[in-house]
């Protein structure tokens, strides 16, 4: 199997079987390219990897994604991060995290990601 067919089953997993035409459009919006490294390198290598379960690779890159205030990818990760089992309270507690390490501003931003995700998922 090559690194791109083993990330597209990861991403996959992780945003649902219908999220990922958008996913993958959204990737391949002004470069293609980009959609294919993506999934090969972050779906196929390291998401896909053993080592850490899949809710705690998405508590670490929410923590990072938030730290580097990178919105978008921000918003996405904490839609899988839900999908793949941590629960509000966890990402709250991540963000904390966040606060001390980044800076509280950067948590605030994070939060009202979180925010729009659970009201979009009707968790609120």
């Amino acid at each position: 199997m090559s690194d791109y067919q083993r990330g597209y089953q990861q991403f996959e997993k992780m945003v649902g079987p219908d999220q990922m035409e958008n996913l993958t459009k959204r990737f391949r919006a002004v470069f293609p390219d980009f959609e294919k490294e993506v999934v090969s390198v972050v779906g196929g290598r390291v998401w896909a990897r053993g080592g850490l379960d899949l809710k705690t690779r998405s508590l670490c890159s929410i923590c990072v994604l938030a730290a580097l205030g990178r919105d978008q990818a921000l918003k996405l990760n904490l839609q899988m991060a839900l999908n793949n089992g941590a629960s509000p309270e966890e990402i709250f507690e991540a963000m904390l995290q966040v606060a001390v390490y980044a800076g509280y501003p950067a948590a605030w931003d994070a939060l009202a990601q979180l925010e729009v995700v659970l009201e979009e998922k009707d968790c609120v």
